[in-house]
């Protein structure tokens, strides 16, 4: 069972990626990336690591990505960019070549690791009950907690205020005069 859940969040991680890839459309590949989140929190899940998972769906899949269609909504989409046109002439290479060396340390990793997992000896319960406390379930979140809102809360709070300030910027900028004033002369000047 374990196997199937692996796969199939597995292939909607790869399936979103590709699409916020492949996607030209700004709100298909925000809607993309969607997918790849709750496919991650998926994989969250199955590792029992729940915490993180509803961490994972709250803040990214829901706030940040809320976020990004917001200032894709702002910003406009209906305007098309010449492809063609690049800034830097060397950025098709370079990305190719990047993307070569990513693939190369995958394929890189997964050679190295394949005898990375070894199985454990046989432990009878009775000795792994003597030896062992029985762990609380919520540990790693009231550690998480603490850690949290006592040793980093001002980093906390400047991140909360940074994003508050990210929106206000991306309104402001989007309702700028003479933005509008552009945009209106541009739809004038499209043929119909």
């Amino acid at each position: 069972m374990e196997l199937v859940v692996f796969i199939i969040a597995g292939a909607m991680v790869i399936g979103g990626a590709l699409g916020v890839i492949i996607r030209s459309h700004p709100v298909h590949c925000a809607l993309s990336l969607v997918l790849t989140l709750f496919g991650i929190a998926v994989l969250f899940i199955a590792q029992n690591a729940q915490f993180l998972a509803a961490v994972q769906v709250i803040v990214y899949a829901g706030a940040i990505v809320v976020l990004f269609l917001f200032v894709i909504m702002l910003l406009g989409v209906d305007q098309a960019e010449d492809l063609r046109i690049e800034p830097f002439k060397i950025q098709r290479p370079l990305a190719a070549v990047v993307g070569v060396g990513i693939v190369g340390l995958i394929i890189t990793a997964a050679i190295t690791s394949r005898n990375a997992f070894t199985p454990k000896p046989a432990v009878s319960p009775a000795v792994a009950a003597a030896t062992t406390n029985p762990p609380l379930h919520d540990e790693n979140i009231r550690q998480l907690a603490r850690d949290l809102f006592s040793d980093h809360v001002f980093a906390f709070e400047l991140t909360s205020v940074l994003l508050v300030i990210a929106v206000v910027g991306t309104v402001l900028l989007a309702r700028r005069p003479d933005r509008a004033q552009a945009v209106t002369t541009d739809a004038r000047k499209a043929p119909v």
